[in-house]
């Protein structure tokens, strides 16, 4: 029972720790200062169980040779927690890179909204890039066009036509038969589909491939070999951090045809972003476009922090800073400030390595 509790107890201070502690560095970017973590890298809690009986002449009255029993026991609990400031070339490189495309995908296959692309992109740009919108509410135009391409996207998720997959497809070579030896044709074999050719003297080589991924509103097996190929070719030229976007018409959300990209931010960008839109560049009510179907949810901020004098009553945490109080509140009759707080908090994970533990037991009970 003793067990049960300490790791009930320690689990939720853990958590509860690292989201303030977000929530305080988000507090440090909207005053334009260094963010700083820390992680607790090891809890060893010894627990100590004591039990002690006895007897004693009774202390009042007459009762003869009868003994009054004693009955004692104590516990005790010495946790030494381990703090671990997260510094260093390594570390400070991982909050500086860009998210991946890998990683975004990761969290799209987790069902969240896609409206959440306002919280980790930095821009959209287009085929081309003939036109680049920045998602920075200080670029009034440009921000707004990037919202009502992210409502958009989301509108056709809402329908569940909406594919973040990789490209799967075949790549085809052919070979002399008189240049393969025997030992190069088992090897060959391990990863090619061979097949002699029945007229020329010949090999044809074929080779599944997973490639990069796309956002699309149809399913991509639904396209040739040879067209899956031309769109890989076309992701391949992006950087890692980029998405290709390949919106068509004649599918669910082809009314507003889309092909770009999206270009991914860092976690420290992020942070900042979050952290101008406090007070430097608030965001700002964007309606859908014209095209777009009604949507389910589009919020003013991707992340509503409070700024008060007072914590507020309803805060899911709180965190003081220059004498003001920051808090993630409920959003009103939808569950999206807190989603948004934890698919920060999930980025987070994906950007810290793992901690250096010593080498002693978590926890431990003495008795």
């Amino acid at each position: 029972m003793a067990l049960d509790h300490l790791a009930i107890a320690y689990n939720e201070s853990s958590a509860d720790v690292m989201s303030r502690q977000l929530l305080l560095d988000i507090a440090r970017a909207r005053f334009n200062q260094p963010i700083y973590f820390s992680g607790i890298s090891n809890i060893a809690a010894t627990l100590n169980f004591q039990v002690n009986a006895g007897a004693t002449p009774p202390f009042t009255g007459n009762s003869g040779t009868t003994l009054m029993p004693i009955f004692g026991g104590s516990a005790s609990e010495n946790p030494t927690i381990s703090i671990v400031p997260m510094e260093g070339e390594q570390f400070t490189q991982r909050l500086l890179t860009p998210l991946s495309e890998d990683k975004l995908t990761l969290l799209l296959r987790q069902n969240i909204d896609v409206d959440l692309l306002r919280l980790v992109t930095l821009e959209f740009r287009t085929q081309g890039e003939e036109a680049v919108f920045h998602n920075r509410p200080r670029n009034r135009r440009d921000y707004a066009a990037f919202r009502r391409i992210v409502l958009h996207l989301s509108s056709i998720q809402d329908r569940d036509q909406l594919y973040a997959e990789p490209l799967t497809f075949e790549r085809h070579w052919t070979l002399p038969s008189e240049s393969i030896s025997g030992k190069e044709f088992q090897a060959l074999e391990q990863e090619y589909s061979i097949a002699p050719d029945s007229t020329t003297p010949i090999y044809h080589l074929t080779k599944q491939v997973v490639g990069r991924t796309v956002l699309t509103n149809y399913d991509p097996l639904l396209l040739s070999n040879e067209e899956r190929i031309r769109l890989n070719d076309e992701a391949e030229k992006n950087a890692p951090n980029d998405l290709l976007v390949d919106i068509r018409p004649g599918y669910p959300g082809g009314e507003y045809p889309l092909h770009g990209k999206f270009r991914l931010r860092s976690f420290s960008n992020i942070m900042y972003f979050i952290g101008r839109t406090l007070a430097a560049e608030p965001e700002r009510d964007v309606p859908k476009d014209p095209r777009t179907p009604p949507v389910g949810e589009n919020p003013v901020s991707v992340i509503e922090i409070s700024e008060s004098n007072r914590p507020p009553a309803d805060a899911d945490f709180v965190v003081k800073y220059r004498g003001r109080c920051f808090a993630v509140r409920p959003s009103r009759g939808t569950s999206w400030n807190q989603t948004a707080f934890r698919v920060l908090s999930q980025i987070f994970q994906m950007t810290v390595t793992e901690l250096p533990k010593p080498g002693v037991p978590s926890i431990t009970i003495a008795q």
